[in-house]
């Protein structure tokens, strides 16, 4: 059965932030401002993101489970919809609220709707496309009349400076800083949001919908070692052992096992050759695509440092798309993880650009272990 994208909505909290704001917002670890930040923020070319932070009081003003109800809330797929009317709920994130119950019944019980199906969705980038996979696939499967899809992210949970406050401090800060830069790195990369759409068997009447066409998904996790990870710490042999594993939670906070982290090194030797050279390759011949069939192309990438490498990749394998066919709001809407591309998808479909016929490819890689996900949708 066909399935439409009837419409998309995105919550991003409060007002953006720009880059000189970024510590005064999530603050500065032991009052020390981070030797990295200017660099990461120059490669990564993101001048304004958002977090769900009271700037007064720097606390949390919304869990993941609120922000992914704010966009939801905001859906107008037809005349009269109400959210009650959702009969399957579909939501990924990287972190949730609460380790049980799952993601979804939080976000379920945010919104007080009544009985439906729920699923949750685990990962990192691609939980938000996995959500999205499984109620594409309830509704092609004539199993629900219609499904809500979700990405979220609350990364600023755990990147504030108050995370890092129980790690000790060196006296020795410019030689020795408190934060590895694995975990630094990443506090100047990523921001908070919440995307949704709404799926159904029926194209919109007077307007425009995104027919579904297919979605390619493949990791690279029985070969790759684990790059971006929470709740443990990496070795040198490349094993990661668990927060669960140690004896204690006070070893674990010690040996700062909660912070997100990522292997930078992996990351840039990996993540273009699999996710590009090997995926979209296979992509292209098991689907008969051709770069000149392709209207918009929305690229997933966590920085700019990526983008002419991403591109000169694809021309490798001569599939390459111009720039000016390109559309991402990385600059101004931050990183915001799984919900990217709905961040994307919202603000390109509720524009005047696109036109019936038109073809949408979207790429989403993720780091977590190597997995990446392709999606073709076309204007109706």
């Amino acid at each position: 059965m066909l399935v439409y994208i009837n419409d998309i909505a995105a919550f991003l909290p409060n007002e953006p932030v720009g880059n000189e704001e970024i510590e005064d917002v999530l603050g500065k670890i032991h009052d020390n401002r981070s030797r990295i930040k200017s660099m990461v923020l120059k490669n990564n070319g993101i001048q304004k993101r958002y977090y769900a932070i009271d700037r007064k009081t720097g606390k949390l003003n919304y869990t993941n489970a609120q922000l992914t109800a704010e966009a939801i809330k905001k859906l107008k797929p037809y005349e009269g919809f109400s959210i009650n009317d959702i009969q399957c709920l579909c939501c990924g994130t990287t972190i949730a609220d609460v380790i049980a119950p799952g993601h979804g019944l939080m976000v379920m019980g945010e919104l007080g709707i009544g009985p439906c199906e729920v699923i949750t969705t685990s990962g990192i980038c691609l939980s938000g496309i996995t959500s999205f996979k499984a109620a594409y696939a309830n509704v092609a499967l004539q199993l629900s009349d219609n499904a809500v899809a979700t990405g979220s992210e609350l990364a600023s949970s755990l990147i504030r400076s108050n995370f890092f406050e129980h790690l000790k401090g060196d006296p020795d800060f410019k030689r020795h800083p408190i934060l590895a830069f694995e975990s630094d790195f990443l506090r100047w990369m990523l921001s908070d949001a919440a995307g949704t759409v709404f799926l159904s068997g029926k194209k919109n009447e007077g307007k425009k919908s995104l027919r579904v066409d297919w979605i390619e998904h493949v990791s690279y996790a029985g070969q790759m070692d684990v790059c971006m990870y929470a709740g443990g710490v990496k070795k040198e042999d490349g094993t990661v052992v668990g927060w669960r594993q140690l004896d204690s939670l006070q070893e674990a906070l010690a040996g700062n096992f909660f912070a997100l982290k990522q292997d930078t090194e992996l990351l840039g030797e990996h993540v273009v050759r699999i996710t590009v050279d090997e995926t979209l390759s296979r992509t292209v011949k098991k689907r008969k695509i051709k770069p000149e069939e392709i209207d918009w192309f929305l690229p997933h990438y966590s920085s700019e440092y990526f983008r002419d490498k991403i591109h000169d990749a694809m021309a490798g394998i001569n599939f390459r798309i111009p720039y000016e066919k390109w559309f991402t709001n990385l600059t101004y809407k931050g990183n915001t993880g799984a919900a990217s591309i709905y961040v994307m998808m919202e603000e390109l479909f509720h524009s005047d650009k696109l036109k019936e016929g038109q073809r949408i490819l979207c790429y989403i890689p993720e780091s977590g272990r190597f997995s990446v996900a392709y999606m073709l949708l076309t204007v109706v």
